[in-house]
């Protein structure tokens, strides 16, 4: 009993000492704040108003009265950038880097936001010179990733593969989706120079990175046709089906004509009604339908179109439709389809647009990598109204 009776008698005590111990704090507290000049709270004000203008002027008079301010420098320097006025900023990181007072670990700070710098200004030979000094440093990892982008902007696939395996050994995860898809870049610059030879050993290298590149599959199958092989060219886009079957459409126009080059047009037909059958699509109804007309008539393209749409009703399918009527019209229905379809067509196209899944930016044609935020493999390969439709 008399040892409880003690622990209660120590609780007020204990409080006491807490509410000392937190007046001393926040003396220091507040005369450290004191002792900060004006102009850095008016800084912060600024900026949290989303006013950068004024607060660029606060902290420049900050720093005429404490040029030795390290932190600031970093912020005005980051304010300038964001700003646009990248020689500003380069200015403020060289005159840090300048300082031989400068620890090594700011120094290295100083580093990379200079090589920021440069890299926003689009100098990229600075910029990767400034990265490359920082490889043995705290910041490794983050000038690796800065030098992938570079050499992706600079299109230097070679470098950018042996960037991507930097980030990978030093645990920065998993880069063989974009390794895969340089060494397509690789081989579609053999093709373009008609080294087909050459573009195998690249595509075979995609294949060893990722077995799902669905890209160097369809390569290799331009490969073999390049070599003259339109039978092996046909075995290879054939095998975009077993990795993806919408990306069955990027493919569709190669396969008929391979099989048209063959003399088996009706072949071809056949295998892309019945890819069309698994997996709708506008750009594969394209090349069907096409086909069909060439080669069954008008009257069976008109059948294949409204089959399509009943399938899978869509403003693109049906300005499809009324391209299919138009051609087997009474000369006295020819000027109200083709009013009604003009008017279509209009709408239908501003919807016949290829989307990023990681940034939304929308395009005509498909891209492997997007213009928009230079991720890879983020277009589906369906139009958007085809995915509204699905979802």
């Amino acid at each position: 009993m008399e040892f409880e009776t003690w622990w209660l008698l120590g609780i007020p005590i204990f409080f006491a000492l807490g509410w000392v111990a937190a007046r001393v704090d926040i003396r220091e507290l507040v005369s450290e704040s004191r002792t900060l000049p004006t102009g850095y709270f008016k800084g912060l004000n600024f900026l949290l108003n989303d006013q950068p203008d004024k607060a660029i002027d606060s902290f420049i008079e900050i720093m005429k009265l404490d040029p030795e301010s390290i932190e600031l420098h970093y912020a005005l320097g980051n304010l300038f950038r964001r700003r646009g006025e990248t020689e500003r900023a380069i200015r403020v990181h060289q005159s840090l880097l300048a300082r031989q007072d400068l620890p090594a670990e700011h120094k290295a700070q100083a580093q990379f936001e200079l090589g920021q710098d440069y890299l926003k200004a689009g100098l990229l030979d600075r910029a990767e010179e400034a990265f490359n000094h920082l490889i043995s440093t705290s910041y490794s990892v983050q000038a690796q990733r800065a030098l992938l982008e570079i050499y992706q902007r600079e299109k230097e696939w070679t470098r950018a593969i042996e960037a991507a395996r930097g980030l990978q050994d030093s645990g920065a995860g998993s880069r063989q989706k974009e390794i895969a898809q340089f060494y397509c870049e690789l081989a579609h610059d053999e093709l373009v120079h008609t080294h087909p030879d050459a573009a195998l050993v690249m595509l075979e290298n995609a294949v060893a990175a990722d077995r799902k590149n669905v890209r160097a599959t369809m390569l290799m199958g331009d490969v073999h046709l390049a070599r003259g092989d339109t039978e092996a060219a046909l075995m290879a886009w054939r095998r975009v089906e077993q990795q993806s079957v919408p990306h069955v459409a990027l493919v569709a126009q190669r396969l008929m004509d391979g099989y048209r080059a063959l003399g088996r047009p009706q072949e071809g037909i056949n295998l892309l009604k019945f890819y069309l059958a698994e997996a709708s699509s506008i750009d594969l109804l394209e090349v069907v339908f096409k086909a069909v007309l060439e080669l069954n008539g008008v009257e069976a393209a008109n059948q294949l179109v409204r089959d399509e749409l009943r399938r899978t009703p869509t403003l693109l399918g049906l300005d499809k439709m009324l391209e299919a009527r138009m051609m087997n019209a009474a000369p006295e229905d020819q000027s109200d389809l083709s009013m009604v379809r003009n008017l279509v067509h209009g709408y239908a196209q501003k919807l016949a647009r290829y989307q990023c899944s990681h940034c939304g930016f929308k395009a005509r044609q498909f891209y492997w990598q997007c213009p928009g935020c230079s991720q890879w493999e983020t277009y589906p390969p369906r139009r958007t109204e085809e995915l509204n439709v699905m979802n």
